[in-house]
Parts: structure tokens; sequence; C-alpha cells
């Protein structure tokens, strides 16, 4: 994980002061984990789930599942549940999305960050604008290139898990993703783009 994203999800969990049980979707037996962000220090258990599972990651167990569906965790169980970097290797996202909001208790902090892709930055813009002016008369057909260089996005490349299947944008973070949460909000940090969304589980 980068540097980067484990030090905004621990930003995040450090304005909410979590102090009981905490869920990680995809977790791994590495540093990284968030199960060992410090702002966690106080939530116990600490518990991840991932597809190899039986591994222990600190003072957190790492249990053996399929987030699409979580049977073994009851509803309204977990104070916080975090994702980071696996939404996109998993097929039927949807499912997941919804055991998270199955297991998350009302009020419990959901922090959720996927490669997404973002609007071209105005500095991007700006040096696209100047070549177009500078080239143009020399060269017409490079006018249509860079149109459509601008209509592109960065994106994260493809990468393992063994499968890598979604980009998402910000907007879908924040409405499909954190449907059912309340106070949300999000983030988009690193180039290509990660992007981080939040919010509190709606009281029922």
């Amino acid at each position: 994980m980068h540097p980067e994203v484990f030090a905004a999800f621990d930003r995040i969990c450090a304005e909410v002061q979590i102090c009981g049980p905490v869920l990680e979707i995809g977790a791994v037996a590495e540093p990284s984990t968030l199960l060992n962000l410090p702002a966690l220090a106080r939530a116990l258990p600490r518990v991840g789930i991932n597809l190899k599972g039986d591994a222990r990651a600190g003072g957190a167990v790492i249990l053996r599942g399929s987030a699409n569906a979580m049977s073994m965790f009851a509803s309204a169980t977990f104070a916080a549940v975090l994702c980071n970097a696996t939404l996109e290797h998993d097929g039927r996202f949807w499912l997941t999305l919804a055991e998270i909001n199955r297991v998350a208790a009302p009020g419990a902090l959901v922090a959720i960050g996927v490669p997404g892709y973002a609007v071209p930055p105005p500095s991007r813009l700006r040096q696209a604008g100047e070549l177009v002016r500078r080239l143009t008369p020399f060269a017409p057909t490079l006018q249509g290139r860079i149109g459509r260089w601008l209509a592109g996005t960065p994106t994260l490349g493809l990468h393992g898990c063994p499968l890598d299947y979604y980009r998402f944008s910000e907007e879908a973070v924040r409405s499909a993703f954190l449907a059912g949460c309340r106070d949300v909000r999000s983030l988009t940090i690193l180039d290509p783009p990660r992007i981080i969304g939040w919010g509190r589980r709606a009281d029922d």
C-alpha cells in the first residue's frame, strides 16, 4: 500500500476515534495492512478477511472467506469497516458493498479506497492548450490527436491479485459505494488517482 494512502486512512480513522471492533475487507498480513493503523490502537478486536486468510497481522487476525457473503459475521457487528485496493479485483463488488452495509453497526465508519480516474488537472489542460497553440499551424492533425488525449484520463495500470476488473469515479464512490451512509466525504490522491470515500452508516 502506498504510504500516502495509509496515512489518509489513518487521518480518517483518527477523526472518528474508533474503540469497537474493526473489519478490513481484503486485509493482508503485512505491516501496511489497515488493521495496523495507529488510529486503531484502541479498537478491538481487529479482524480481516480475504480469500487466503488464516493469518495474523500484529494483534489482528485475518480470516479466510469471500467478502461477497460474510456469514461468519452477524449484522451490525463492526464500529468500522475498511476496504482499500480490493473492489477493483472483486468481480461482484456490489455483493461486497451490500455485506459491508450489513455488518457495519449504525453510526459505524465505512471507508473505501479504489483506483479511479479523474478530470485532467487544470495544469495539464493549460499545457495541452499551449501545445495546440504552438503546433497547430505546423501540423493541423495534431489538434485532433491532442483533443483525444485530453478526452482521456490517467488510471492505475492493471495489476494482479489475480484479476483486475474495474476503475471507479469519485461519484461512484460517494453515491453508490456509500449509499446508506451519512456525512459522506471523499478525496482523490496520487497520480494515477486513488479515491478514498468515507461516511457513517446511517441509523436504522
